[in-house]
C-alpha cells in the first residue's frame, strides 16, 4: 500500500506587475472569489473546494511565490520536516505556526530547482458549496505544472524526497522524455514536470464540474477576449479535457475536467505516450494541433524567485 506524507495539493501562490488586472481577471471571469484583499495581495477561493483559497495574488516581480501542499497531522508534518532534513533539502523555516489568516502548522522548503514549497496542516477551511448545474466556475484547483531544464533531474527529486510517483509520461522519438506526470494521492496527477529551455510555471488547471460546465467556461472566457492557446480537446494522459487561455500576466491557465483516478496505485503502470501520435495530446481531434508554437506558449517568463523565499 502507498503511504506519502503529502495528501493533496492545497493552493498555488503567484507574484506579478499588473496585480490588479490579474485579480480582476481570476475574479470577474475565471471564477474564483476573493476571500481576503488589499492593495498588494489577494486570497482567492473556488467555491467548490474546502480550502480557504486556492490561489494568492501578491504584487511583485513575476514568479512563482510558492505551492502549497497538505499533510494529515502535525505527526506528520514534523516527521517528514525530520526526513527532508536527513535528505539535506534546504528549509526557509520549521515546522511552526503560520502567519496566514488561515493559521495552520507547517514548513517551507526549496525544491531541487528553487521553488518554495509549504507543508501544512490544521488550515482553516471555507465552507464549500455544491457547483451547480451549467455553472460555469471552477469546482478547486486540478494540478499545477511547472518547466524544468533538467526533467530527469527534477522529476527524480519529487519522487525520491517528496514521495510522489510517475502516473504516465510524454516521450519523443528524438527528444525523450518530455513530460512527467505526478500523483501523491489516487488523482491522477497534482503536479507535472515538464522540460523546457528554463524553470518557470508551465500551467495551472482548475477543475470544472462537467463537460457541460467545461464547455460554458471555455465559452465565457472566450467571450471575455482571452485568447485560447489551445483546445478543446481531451487528453490521453490522465483522460482529461482541456482548454488552456493566457491569462493578463502571461501565465497559461486551464480550464479541465474528469481527470483520471489510480484506484489501485499499486498495480498501475505508468504508459510512455509519443507526442507525435495525435491522440496522445487530444483523442478526440478537436483542438488545434500540438506545435512548436503552441508549446512555446507554456515557456512562460524566467521565474526569478528561485532560492529566494516570498515575503509573505
Amino acid at each position: 500500500m502507498t503511504e506519502r506524507k503529502i495528501s493533496h495539493l492545497r493552493y498555488l501562490a503567484l507574484a506579478m506587475p499588473n496585480f490588479e488586472e490579474e485579480r480582476d481577471f481570476f475574479i470577474k471571469h475565471w471564477g474564483l472569489i476573493e476571500v481576503k484583499g488589499d492593495e498588494n495581495t489577494s486570497y482567492l477561493a473556488a467555491a467548490g473546494s474546502d480550502e480557504a483559497y486556492v490561489v494568492r495574488l501578491r504584487k511583485g516581480e513575476k514568479r512563482i511565490d510558492l505551492v502549497g501542499f497538505a499533510a494529515k497531522d502535525r505527526a506528520d508534518v514534523d516527521s517528514f520536516y525530520q526526513e527532508l532534513l536527513a535528505k539535506d533539502v534546504q528549509m526557509v523555516h520549521p515546522p511552526q505556526a503560520l502567519s496566514q489568516f488561515d493559521g495552520g502548522y507547517g514548513f517551507r522548503f526549496f525544491d531541487v530547482d528553487g521553488r518554495t514549497l509549504e507543508i501544512s496542516t490544521e488550515n482553516k477551511g471555507q465552507a464549500s458549496r455544491p457547483v451547480k448545474e451549467r455553472e460555469a466556475i471552477p469546482v478547486k484547483l486540478s494540478h499545477v505544472v511547472f518547466n524544468t531544464s533538467n526533467l530527469a533531474k527534477t522529476t527524480q527529486w519529487w519522487l525520491d524526497v517528496l514521495g510522489f510517483s510517475i502516473s504516465d509520461s510524454l516521450v519523443s522519438d528524438h527528444m525523450g522524455d518530455m513530460m512527467h506526470f505526478l500523483r501523491c494521492n489516487k488523482a491522477h496527477h497534482s503536479i507535472a514536470v515538464a522540460q523546457g529551455p528554463h524553470h518557470s510555471l508551465h500551467h495551472m488547471s482548475f477543475e470544472m464540474r462537467g463537460i457541460e460546465e467545461w464547455m460554458r467556461g471555455a465559452g465565457k472566457i472566450l467571450r471575455a477576449g482571452t485568447r485560447m492557446v489551445w483546445g478543446l480537446g481531451r487528453h490521453n494522459a490522465g483522460d482529461n479535457t482541456f482548454a488552456y487561455f493566457i491569462d493578463p500576466a502571461g501565465n497559461t491557465v486551464e480550464y479541465t475536467t474528469e481527470l483520471a483516478t489510480i484506484e489501485d496505485e499499486d498495480a498501475w503502470e505508468p504508459h510512455k505516450l509519443n507526442i507525435r501520435e495525435v491522440s496522445t495530446q487530444d483523442q478526440w481531434g478537436t483542438a488545434n494541433p500540438m506545435s512548436e508554437f503552441v508549446a512555446r506558449e507554456s515557456f512562460n517568463d524566467v521565474d526569478h524567485g528561485l532560492f529566494v523565499a516570498p515575503p509573505l
